[in-house]
C-alpha cells in the first residue's frame, strides 16, 4: 500500500463545500453524464474500492487518482444512505441526457393539447422516478404517498399547461413557448413536498459539527425541501426561458424554415447544453451540510423565547417553565 494513502480519507470532499464554487465543482464531478455509460463491472469495482478504503485495506500499488475516480463513480451510481446501486434513469448523472430529451420535446411540441399532455406526463414520470431513487432512507415514503404525489404533480402540470395554453392563444407566440416552464415549476412546488411529506411530519435528524445527533427538526425539513424546490426550478429555468427566445428568432431565418424537421433535435441539443451547466449549479446553490447556521439561527430565537417566558410567565406551584424545543 502506498505510504501516502495511510491517512487518506475517501469521504473527505475534494473541494470546500462551504463555498458555492466548491459545491459546483463537486456536483460537476458526480453528475458527469459520461458515468451513465460505465459498465456494471466497473461500478462494482468502484464500490469495492470505496469500501476497502473506508476499512483501511487498500490494495498495494493503488494510486490516489484511482481512489478519487472510484469515489466519483460510487457517488454517481450508489445511494448515499443505503449504498445500494440506483437505477440508471433515477441517477443525478442521468439528469442531462434524460432531461435534455424531455425538455427539448416539451419546448418543441407545446402547441397541441395531446402533445402537451403526453410530454408533461413523461416529465412527471421521470421526476417521480428521480425522487423515488434519491429518497431519504431515514424517512421512508410509502407506495401510497408516492402514487398520490405522482398523481397530484401530474394533474397540476397538466392543468397548468393546458389552462395556460388556452389562456395564451391570443398572446404573442413567445408567451406560449414559456407555458411548459410554468407547468414544470408548478409541478415541482407540489411534487417534492408531497413526496417528502414524512420528513415534514416527523422531522429530519440534525447533527452538530462532530456528527452528534441533536434531535429531529420539522423546521430543518421545511428549509431543506424548500431549497430542493428552488434548486429544481433553477435547474430548468435558463433552458426553458432562454431557449424559447433563441428558437423564436432562429425559426424566422430563411434556412430554418426549410429544415423544420431539425427543430426538435436542435432544441434537444441546446437543452443539453443548458443542463450540462445548470444541473451542478442548481445542486450547488445550497450547502448540503448547514447545521451551523441552522443551530445558531434557531438557537438564538429560542433563547430569546425562553428568556421572555422566564420574564413574563412566572413559575406556578406544581408547574415547571417550559422552554421551546430547539428542534421543532
Amino acid at each position: 500500500m502506498e505510504a501516502s494513502l495511510s491517512d487518506f480519507n475517501i469521504d473527505a470532499p475534494r473541494w470546500d463545500q462551504y463555498t458555492f464554487l466548491g459545491r459546483v465543482k463537486h456536483f460537476f464531478n458526480i453528475t458527469d453524464p459520461r458515468t451513465v455509460f460505465v459498465s456494471e463491472r466497473e461500478l462494482d469495482w468502484a464500490k469495492m474500492m470505496v469500501e476497502k478504503s473506508r476499512s483501511g485495506v487498500i490494495p498495494p500499488g493503488t494510486q490516489v487518482e484511482q481512489l478519487l475516480y472510484a469515489k466519483k463513480l460510487y457517488d454517481s451510481a450508489f445511494h448515499p444512505d443505503t449504498g445500494e446501486k440506483m437505477n440508471v434513469i433515477g441517477r443525478m448523472s442521468f439528469q442531462v441526457p434524460g432531461g435534455m430529451i424531455i425538455t427539448g420535446f416539451m419546448l418543441q411540441f407545446y402547441r397541441t393539447v395531446p402533445a402537451v399532455i403526453f410530454w408533461q406526463w413523461v416529465n412527471q414520470s421521470f421526476n417521480a422516478l428521480v425522487n423515488y431513487t434519491n429518497r431519504n432512507a431515514a424517512s421512508p415514503t410509502s407506495v401510497r404517498q408516492m402514487a398520490l404525489s405522482y398523481f397530484t404533480a401530474t394533474t397540476t402540470a397538466l392543468a397548468t399547461a393546458v389552462g395556460m395554453n388556452m389562456w395564451t392563444k391570443r398572446a404573442p407566440p413567445l408567451v406560449g413557448r414559456w407555458v411548459p416552464f410554468a407547468a414544470v415549476a408548478a409541478a415541482n412546488c407540489v411534487n417534492i413536498p408531497m413526496t417528502r411529506q414524512q420528513e415534514l411530519i416527523q422531522g429530519i435528524c440534525v447533527k452538530d459539527g462532530n456528527q452528534n445527533e441533536l434531535g429531529h427538526s420539522q423546521r430543518a425539513a421545511a428549509i431543506g425541501i424548500t431549497q430542493v424546490v428552488i434548486s429544481r426550478i433553477t435547474m430548468a429555468a435558463p433552458g426553458m426561458i432562454l431557449l424559447p427566445v433563441i428558437m423564436e428568432r432562429l425559426e424566422k431565418l430563411h434556412f430554418m424554415k426549410k429544415v423544420k424537421v431539425l427543430h426538435a433535435p436542435l432544441q434537444v441539443m441546446l437543452s443539453g447544453c443548458f443542463l450540462l451547466f445548470m444541473v451542478p449549479v442548481a445542486c450547488g446553490l445550497f450547502p448540503q451540510i448547514w447545521y451551523w447556521s441552522f443551530v445558531i439561527h434557531f438557537g438564538l430565537l429560542n433563547t430569546l423565547s425562553l428568556l421572555l417566558q422566564l420574564a413574563y410567565c412566572p413559575k406556578q406551584e406544581g408547574q415547571t417553565r417550559k422552554g421551546i424545543n430547539l428542534l421543532v
